[in-house]
Order: C-alpha cells, then structure tokens, then sequence
C-alpha cells in the first residue's frame, strides 16, 4: 500500500509542474516574438467587463483541428477573480461544449495547483507547443500540463463551434467583420 502512494504522489508530481520547475523553459517574451495575432474579443456580462482575450499562431491564422502548431492564447482580466471561480466556470463551460466528466475531471486538482487568484489587470496565458500546455501569469510561468488531450480541449472552450459565446469566438479566429 505504501508503494501504491509513492507512486501516487509521483504522478501527480510529474502531472503538475509548480512555477519553479526548470521544465518550464520558453520564455514569455519569446513565444510572443515567435507568434502573430489572429483575432482579440472582450467579453462582458451585463455592464461588467470580465476579460480582454487574444489568440494567436504561428501563421496568424486559426485552423480548427490543427494541433500541432503553437497556439498562444492570452487573457486579460478586466476584474478580480477568485482561482476557484475560474475553475468553477472552466468545467460549467466543457460541459457546454459537450465535453465528459470524466475526460475533464482529472485536470481540475492540476489548474488548483497553478491558478492563481486573479487581480483586475492580471494576464493569465496558455501555451500550447507539441502537447504541453503552460500556464503564465502576467509573462511569467506559473505551471504545465503535460498532456496532449489538455490544451486543445481547454481552447475548445472559446474556439469550438458549441461556445457559448459565438461572437466572441468569431473575432478570436479572426471571422467578425
């Protein structure tokens, strides 16, 4: 049994990677010289502005499906949110987009291990780059996940044809006229 849980305990090491780990090794300022805009949306409830939200490639372009190219996705809180908050609503909108339980389940300890309670002006980025997703918090990284179901599922949350905000998905891929 107790072999068992050392093995627990190291997977779930391995999984999440805290801001100090050295396998966080691209440079925030390096990725956004490497990647060009596709599209930017703000989205607000009501009369209160949540977030500002850029998207962007290698080419600049959005090609639903395409996995293997670097995706920089990079948001801008307009307002302060609570890290449980943003969770909360990240597993309300997979369900929206149809996604299972159980396929995102697993992920919700790791975003509590590296989300951080967010502050009006505070940036939160994913980098998605050969099946490796990381976390910034304004430029800086905060943690990885190292699975390549993750990222692309994540951005389904915006870039799906089922969001549920359509605008606002239109002007991150860059479709609004």
């Amino acid at each position: 049994m107790l072999q068992f849980i050392k093995h627990l305990v190291l997977i779930c090491v391995i999984s999440v990677t805290p801001a100090h780990s050295k396998s966080l090794h691209y440079q925030y300022n390096e990725i956004i010289s490497q990647v060009k805009s596709v599209g930017s949306a703000k989205f607000s409830m009501l009369f209160w502005d949540i977030y500002q939200s850029t998207l962007y490639t290698a080419t600049g372009r959005y090609e639903q499906g395409i996995i293997n190219q670097p995706i920089l996705f990079n948001i801008k809180y307009l307002r302060d949110i609570k890290a449980d908050d943003l969770i909360e609503k990240t597993a309300e909108q997979w369900r929206h987009i149809g996604v299972l339980e159980n396929k995102f389940s697993p992920f919700i300890p790791q975003l509590k291990a590296i989300w951080p309670n967010i502050n009006q002006g505070d940036s939160l980025s994913l980098y998605v780059k050969d099946g490796v997703s990381y976390f910034y918090c304004n430029e800086k990284p905060i943690g990885q996940i190292n699975d390549e179901n993750f990222g692309p599922m994540f951005l389904d949350i915006w870039l799906s044809s089922k969001t549920s905000q359509p605008k606002l998905r239109k002007q991150l891929i860059g479709e609004a006229s």
